[in-house]
């Protein structure tokens, strides 16, 4: 069978371009060059992976630069941060530069600009020279100062930089067309006055260049073959040229910028001003809040750099701005978790069960598996005794046949251990429920061989033993902002969409002892919760478990329903097809698809596969053969549901069995990743 050829992002295409008009492959070098203003974020991981995955493909250096250029806004902290950020995520820099490396040779290119007369200095204030910019459609007017003599401007910028006036009193500007439709290029500013002291320089400076000037330049004396910006910079395109043409060198590589969209993400705020404002007014902890979408906040949470890498991959580089939606995200890191993390029981809200017929002081360890995704991942062993704890909206006095968790009369399966049925309630003055009497069948035990262990009921309940438990506090987090674009609001300030339910405590969690031992590095699934860390803020004897993400996608569910007006439910379903449809769609079309495409098709059927119910898909198990997309596309809505604890039923062994013997390699494939 033939590999289809590699599909290249429009970067990649620009340079496979340059290398086939003659680029040496071995000039290739590129850059990440964050400001040391704030952490980075989710959106800069786009532009991180970019770079840095550039290099990994080409085997071409990249140079990690500090665009250090605004001193009363940097710290050495967010420079410490950000080279932590990368390395986490898994990359390497060539150099370690800084703008500030180059104060001498960028002060001296001014100078040299000054002298030929295509620079000088300007004694407005912001103000004015705002109003002398014009519009785009009708040109600038010249400054009083523009014709300024060379001598002059050069005792006066020398004078700047002798830290001889204040700040906000002289400027130095390009002389370039104050009627020019670009408005950059209408005479921009090439230094201010800034009286701070520098992290790295410390006071030996008291001009400091502005981004533009120190960008470009910067490219140029790193030799950066291609110069990747976001689309905010287009416009500055032709400005960064024309500063490198007044100190070109032919016998130099000169750099290409080259634009690509910011990555957006929904429900989420992305300016570091505003992260800043949130951290400032203690709306969140700080930086490293597991609600931010900074990266060491995302790491906190419990989120993998695998995870972030994969995000990036299947959001793609694009020309055009848009907003990435928040739950590709987290679908990237469920993926990546339930391939990793341990599986564990703890019981967040409990209720005491009482197996009344299981002998008293009596404990058995039973073998839990470790993770049912990785057959090398070993097991470990969880203590069963007569008192336990289970969840208490997993019972129900009285309860309908949906309801698959444990009502007096029926039964469940405690996970890893034996069928108990609920015989009685034991309740305070209140008519609160305080105990569930139960019997349990003591010849069912999980992996006995039994007949009895081989009965099949409905649920399967998570458990922890009571004297054995350990206590934790739990952080479950929700969604920053109630508001998918808090941001884009004109009449509206972001704060106003704060969700004031973004985190729930839970002071007293019961866990089973294995979790003892967990450190900031293990991943962990709570059967039928969610994946959770432990925080940094754990001290010993002092457990603090962070929810990373649930085990399926319900906030969007509960949020839309909560905001939308109650209408009649024909009128609710006109025009829009079921999950269940959507995904028989989705699957037509899966075995022709390209690679990238058909990442994006998956990852929509696994997220609508949240709302679908095994009673939907199991009709679909007798799809006609030749309708291998839509088996597909049944056998990945199934892995969902197993993962989610739906028993594997016979019918659904069949199909699995039936998926496994098919000649086609990817449902061949799916069926192998969920037997």
């Amino acid at each position: 069978m033939k590999e289809s050829p590699e599909t290249l992002n429009f970067i990649e295409q620009i340079i496979e371009e340059d290398l086939a008009k003659g680029l040496p492959k071995e000039k290739l070098r590129f850059r990440f060059p964050p400001e040391p203003n704030g952490y980075l974020h989710i959106g800069h991981a786009a532009s991180i992976c970019l770079n840095f995955g550039l290099g990994e493909k080409y085997n071409a250096p990249v140079n990690l630069r500090f665009d250090d250029t605004n001193p009363a806004k940097e710290e050495q902290e967010y420079v410490d941060a950000i080279k932590r950020d990368i390395a986490w995520l898994g990359f390497k820099w060539a150099n370690e530069c800084y703008s500030s490396d180059y104060f001498q040779q960028l002060y001296d290119w001014a100078v040299q600009l000054i002298k030929e007369g295509k620079a000088y200095v300007d004694q407005q204030s912001s103000e004015q020279i705002a109003e002398q910019k014009g519009t785009p459609t009708s040109p600038g007017k010249p400054s009083p100062f523009r014709d300024r003599p060379v001598a002059e401007s050069l005792e006066l910028f020398e004078k700047m930089k002798n830290g001889e006036f204040p700040a906000g009193s002289y400027l130095l500007r390009a002389k370039i067309d104050m009627a020019s439709p670009n408005m950059h290029m209408r005479d921009p500013i090439l230094y201010r006055i800034i009286n701070a002291p520098h992290h790295r320089t410390g006071s030996d400076w008291c001009i400091y260049p502005m981004y533009d000037w120190a960008h470009g330049e910067s490219d140029y004396i790193e030799q950066v073959s291609h110069s990747l910006c976001t689309l905010e910079f287009k416009l500055h395109r032709e400005l960064y040229d024309w500063y490198l043409d007044q100190i070109y060198d032919p016998t130099l590589l000169r750099p290409k910028q080259r634009e690509f969209a910011r990555r957006n993400l929904s429900y989420t705020a992305m300016s570091k001003r505003k992260l800043l404002e949130l951290v400032q007014k203690k709306v969140v902890s700080g930086w490293d809040d597991p609600r931010m979408p900074t990266i060491s906040g995302l790491r906190r949470r419990g989120y993998t750099p695998e995870s972030i890498r994969k995000f990036s991959d299947l959001s793609g580089i694009s020309k055009r701005d848009n907003v990435t939606d928040v739950s590709l995200l987290e679908y990237c890191i469920r993926e990546d978790l339930n391939k990793t993390a341990t599986r564990v029981m703890a019981v967040l809200d409990p209720v005491k069960v009482v197996l009344t017929n299981y002998p008293e002081g009596k404990v058995e360890m039973l073998s839990m598996e470790n993770n049912p995704e990785d057959p090398n991942s070993g097991t470990h062993e969880v203590p069963f005794s007569k008192e336990l704890y289970i969840e208490r909206e997993d019972f129900k006095e009285e309860a309908n046949k949906k309801f698959f968790r444990l009502s007096l009369g029926n039964e469940v399966r405690l996970k890893s251990a034996y069928i108990i049925k609920a015989d009685s309630v034991v309740k305070d003055d209140a008519g609160n429920i305080t105990e569930i009497h139960c019997t349990v069948d003591l010849d069912s035990k999980s992996g006995s061989g039994t007949e009895a262990s081989l009965r099949k009921v409905k649920g399967t309940l998570h458990w922890v033993s009571i004297a054995h438990a350990i206590t934790a506090e739990v952080r479950e987090y929700d969604r920053l902002f109630l508001d998918e674009a808090p941001d884009a609001h004109e009449d509206k300030n972001f704060m106003e969409f704060i969700n004031p339910n973004s985190l729930n405590i839970i002071k007293k969690a019961y866990l089973e002892p294995y979790l003892a031992q967990a450190t900031l590095d293990d991943k962990y699934q709570f059967q039928r919760l969610g994946y959770f860390t432990l925080d940094t803020d754990s001290k010993e004897g002092q457990l603090i478990f962070n929810k990373t993400v649930g085990l399926k996608d319900s906030w969007a569910k509960q949020n839309t329903a909560a905001q939308q007006p109650k209408q009649p439910a024909v009128q609710q379903n006109q025009g829009k097809r079921s999950p269940l449809n959507e995904i028989q769609q989705l699957s037509k079309k899966l075995t022709n698809l390209p690679e990238e495409k058909l990442a994006n098709a998956k990852a929509s059927i696994l997220k609508l596969a949240e709302e679908v119910s095994y009673e939907e898909i199991e009709p679909l198990f007798n799809t006609a053969a030749k309708k291998v997309g839509t088996r597909i596309g049944v056998m990945l809505v199934l892995g969902v549901l197993l993962k989610n604890g739906q028993e594997k039923t016979e019918a659904a062994q069949e199909f699995i069995n039936a998926g496994l013997n098919d000649d086609h390699e990817m449902l061949k494939a799916e069926a192998a990743a969920i037997q």
